[in-house]
């Protein structure tokens, strides 16, 4: 799939989202895969043939560029990616199952053809979908989700290359190397800011992603607490008219008891 087309599902799942994710999917794509295609590609693109060690080794190189670069950035960032928009993609898929249950049951009420319920079936593929019930379980999974991928994919940047600062010179003593030799890394500071400017978008979007979740379950406790408020009244309600009628009951069974003694002792 290409970035045009995940940016696509992405923005038709963006209709059922809260406003945190929709600048959530502006940082992703305009700050992370933009730069990601634009600018790191190139920055990136001389990494294993501009590492150079001063040594003659047959091998050497190689073996000393898989011990500081087990993995491309690049690499890593675009697996990142997909990680991280894969569960808002299942969002987008869970939507457009409800919608086709929606639609089965519209075309099972349909009898006869007409422009008007064309219309309606057009305004329910473009509705959205209140953040209730199973979709809020569904959305919240997402976005936890979301978090854990950019956070397990952070730790790994910093542990995989030993933080995000990249050196300048390297030493490297493994095999078939004849001794401790220095390597050399092209661009080490370009490529420190490149490596800062993508850990620190990923925190951004971290921080969306833990805002969304808090106001997630806020909203959630708020909706709970009206309806708890809402059932306590109807509670209430219900009370107060057995209560009256139990009342009018009770004074009616009196006033008949009263109206008997007065009458057997009238009898008398």
């Amino acid at each position: 799939m290409s970035w045009p087309a995940l940016y696509a599902q992405l923005v038709g799942a963006n209709r059922h989202s809260t406003s945190l994710t929709k600048i959530w999917l502006s940082v992703l794509f305009l700050f992370r895969v933009m730069v990601l295609m634009v600018a790191a590609e190139t920055v990136w693109g001389d990494e294993q043939s501009d590492f150079v060690c001063n040594t003659l080794q047959p091998g050497c190189e190689n073996v000393c560029y898989d011990q500081f670069f087990p993995m491309s950035h690049i690499r890593l960032w675009c697996l990142q990616l997909v990680f991280v928009a894969a569960p808002t993609l299942l969002v987008s898929m869970y939507v457009a199952y409800r919608n086709q249950g929606d639609r089965k049951n519209f075309y099972f009420l349909l009898h006869s053809y007409s422009k008007n319920q064309e219309e309606e079936l057009e305004a329910l593929k473009r509705r959205r979908l209140p953040i209730t019930g199973p979709l809020w379980w569904t959305y919240f999974f997402s976005v936890a989700a979301k978090l854990l991928f950019e956070v397990g994919f952070m730790y790994a940047l910093y542990v995989v290359y030993d933080g995000f600062r990249m050196p300048r010179l390297v030493q490297c003593d493994q095999w078939p190397c004849p001794n401790l030799v220095d390597c050399f890394i092209s661009r080490p500071t370009e490529k420190t800011i490149f490596t800062v400017f993508m850990a620190t978008t990923s925190s951004i979007c971290m921080v969306l992603n833990g805002a969304e979740l808090a106001y997630l379950v806020t909203k959630n406790h708020h909706i709970c607490l009206e309806q708890l408020n809402q059932f306590t009244i109807t509670q209430s309600k219900l009370f107060k008219q057995m209560f009256e009628h139990f009342f009018f009951f009770f004074l009616q069974e009196c006033l008949f008891r009263k109206q008997s003694l007065c009458s057997a002792l009238a009898c008398e």
